[in-house]
């Protein structure tokens, strides 16, 4: 079947590259994007865009998969990365961007293309005789969750996503807290709150007894594994916390001149630098807890909260037993599902999976088979997790990883090297299929 337009149903980062990637090979896209008609529990902004969690992207850098990842869409003309890259706050090795000025950024380029048309509405019917993204996150409305079951005729998976706090600048008390990056790797951009060992083991006793908020009677708690609330790592043993996210290895106090037993670190959450986020701090304590807990860190006694940490519910299909390679439902091709719905987790990855939808969707206007990324690229080990049969059984969302990445007749090597040969061999295969699809 032959298509004029595209229908994209969701303004998130997914929904936006895949839009960019069909109108920059001059397709026309409706957006469907319910904000401002109708929010989520977790968003808060008009724009298209808008990141909820965290204002960091993770690692820019290629000595891990993450920065890999980000290397692989910059080459395919990611939107979303070239607005990340304009809108950056200093955030060490690590890129991080203004949330606000991201957004806009995001929206802007959009709505300059001659082929873009954005609704802001919601849509509570999945179109029938068109071709469709589904792009509507892990926060999906409960009208189109529905429309989406009907359609697949099974059940979601979910589980739960916290989102860490962020605090005032001037509510920060100067005096106690100290500017480092890790082993001083790059520039000193974040602030880090100093514990002694009692302040620890005090911090540790009241986060433990604090109040959470509670689910609803219907719902089963399931975290994923790299996003726990602080509440719950520290539930796991007396040093979960020392030992991750308020670790203090790499940072020397210099006003002590020796390593704190325990840190909490804060990232710029904006250009202006008068938001701070709290590192690793994703949570469900109840407002009053988290104001009466973390103000038992030093340098935060008098912290004023721009943004509470919270929970909200994380939605995502059975990918590998129900989409194709190119992200096509493979009972129904017109549609498509794209971001973090498909079951990666991550805004990069998310968004790789917007890309890579956008393609698909620009392949099958134009009447032509797009081969997916290889399994040596990061694109393309993350696209064969998700659909892959073998995982359908027990499947659960992802980050990009090395592990990830076909390693299959690798002579033995230290891991710095295999992951340096990794990167290699991710943007060589890349090149090439990019060179073959032209």
């Amino acid at each position: 079947m032959k298509f004029s337009r595209i229908t994209i149903i969701g303004g998130g980062l997914a929904g936006c590259e895949a839009a960019w990637q069909l109108l920059k090979r001059g397709h026309a896209v409706d957006l469907y994007e319910m904000k401002p008609q109708k929010f989520s529990p977790a968003h808060k902004m008009e724009n298209l865009a808008e990141l909820v969690c965290s204002n960091s992207l993770k690692s820019n850098s290629l000595d891990n998969a993450s920065g890999l990842l980000k290397a692989e869409m910059r080459r395919l003309d990611s939107l979303i990365m070239a607005a990340a890259d304009h809108t950056a706050v200093a955030a060490g090795s690590a890129l991080a961007v203004d949330r606000i000025l991201f957004a806009k950024a995001v929206e802007n380029k959009l709505l300059k293309q001659d082929n873009f048309s954005l609704h802001r509405t919601e849509m509570t019917e999945i179109p029938r005789n068109a071709l469709t993204i589904i792009a509507t996150g892990p926060l999906t409305s409960d009208a189109m969750a529905d429309e989406i079951c009907r359609l697949l005729d099974i059940c979601y998976l979910y589980f739960y996503d916290a989102i860490a706090p962020i605090i005032e600048a001037d509510s920060i008390n100067m005096d106690k807290v100290f500017w480092a990056s890790r082993y001083d790797k790059g520039t000193p951009d974040y602030l880090n709150c100093p514990l002694g060992r009692e302040e620890y083991e005090n911090f540790l006793a009241e986060l433990l007894a604090g109040e959470t908020v509670a689910a609803k009677d219907f719902e089963e708690v399931r975290h994923f594994e790299s996003c726990l609330p602080i509440e719950v790592l520290a539930a796991r043993g007396e040093k979960s916390l020392s030992f991750g996210p308020m670790k203090p290895v790499g940072l020397i106090n210099p006003r002590s001149g020796t390593r704190p037993y325990a840190i909490v670190q804060l990232r710029k959450e904006n250009t202006a630098g008068n938001l701070f986020n709290m590192v690793g701090f994703q949570t469900k304590l109840t407002w009053t807890e988290q104001r009466r807990i973390f103000r038992l860190i030093p340098g935060l006694e008098n912290a004023q909260f721009a943004r509470y940490g919270s929970i909200h519910r994380n939605t995502y299909i059975n990918s590998p037993s129900l989409l194709s390679p190119s992200l096509q439902l493979k009972n129904d091709n017109n549609i498509l599902f794209a971001g973090q719905i498909t079951g990666v987790e991550g805004y990069m990855e998310s968004t790789a999976m917007g890309l890579l939808a956008g393609l698909n969707a620009a392949f099958v206007m134009e009447e032509r088979k797009l081969e997916p990324p290889p399994v040596k690229t990061a694109m393309g080990s993350l696209l064969h997790y998700i659909v892959s049969p073998s995982s359908a059984d027990n499947f659960q969302p992802m980050n990009i990883n090395f592990g990830l990445l076909n390693t299959e007749g690798f002579p033995k090597m230290k891991k710095k090297e295999k992951n340096a040969f990794l990167v290699h061999q991710a943007l060589q295969s890349l090149d090439k299929w990019i060179a073959s699809h032209r």
